[in-house]
């Protein structure tokens, strides 16, 4: 679309189950920008020589446990795999953002603040019914109690992006926006950024 050119990388944080997926696919569309989500895991298995399962396991979150003993390699000279990791989807992040387009969690909003690259970063948040109601369409739950499983995956990413960023995600103070999408509805919410978006940068 004309005047795409000067939109900046767009980043999306989120809360399991809040549509992070689903508003990058609807802004993509709107602003004829490419998303990496699901992509990002192929990106990052290319740069690090973990394989796509490791990527999916460990690209985004971190468990207690997993903390406890990644601050243990910390004090010897290994490299737990968490940090490898990360520093192959920071690199990632840093090669996508050499041009506009629309990049879903991987702390891409602090990775970029902290090299100096402009980005609109978004935060998407709902309540538990909503994201209930999200991740039982989603399935990806296996033998997990739903309730549970969406409580371990919204703790393990606050871990990993506490750990690697030193914030606190959800902090509005690290986004341009943030969004309710259990309230708004995503169709509102995409009508919403490109609306923002479009009348700010194009």
């Amino acid at each position: 679309m004309e005047g795409s050119k000067e939109l900046p990388i767009i980043t999306i944080s989120r809360e399991y189950g809040a549509g992070g997926r689903t508003i990058a696919k609807g802004l993509s569309e709107g602003l004829g920008l490419e998303f990496y989500d699901i992509d990002f895991v192929k990106l990052t298995a290319k740069a690090s020589g973990y394989s796509e399962e490791d990527i999916i396991r460990e690209g985004e979150d971190l468990s207690s446990r997993a903390k406890f003993i990644d601050r243990f390699l910390s004090t010897t000279s290994s490299i737990s795999s968490y940090d490898a990791i990360y520093q192959a989807q920071r690199e990632v992040v840093l090669g996508l953002a050499k041009k506009p387009c629309i990049i879903v969690g991987r702390c891409s909003n602090i990775i970029l603040r902290e090299e100096g690259i402009p980005s609109f970063d978004i935060f998407l948040f709902a309540d538990k019914a909503h994201r209930l109601k999200r991740a039982r369409e989603l399935a990806e739950n296996g033998k997990e109690d739903l309730e549970k499983y969406l409580e371990h995956r919204d703790h393990n990413r606050r871990n990993y992006y506490k750990t690697y960023t030193k914030h606190e995600m959800g902090d509005y103070k690290d986004y341009n926006i943030c969004i309710d999408t259990g309230s708004i509805g995503m169709d509102a919410t995409v009508d919403l950024l490109l609306n923002i978006l479009k009348a700010r940068y194009c």
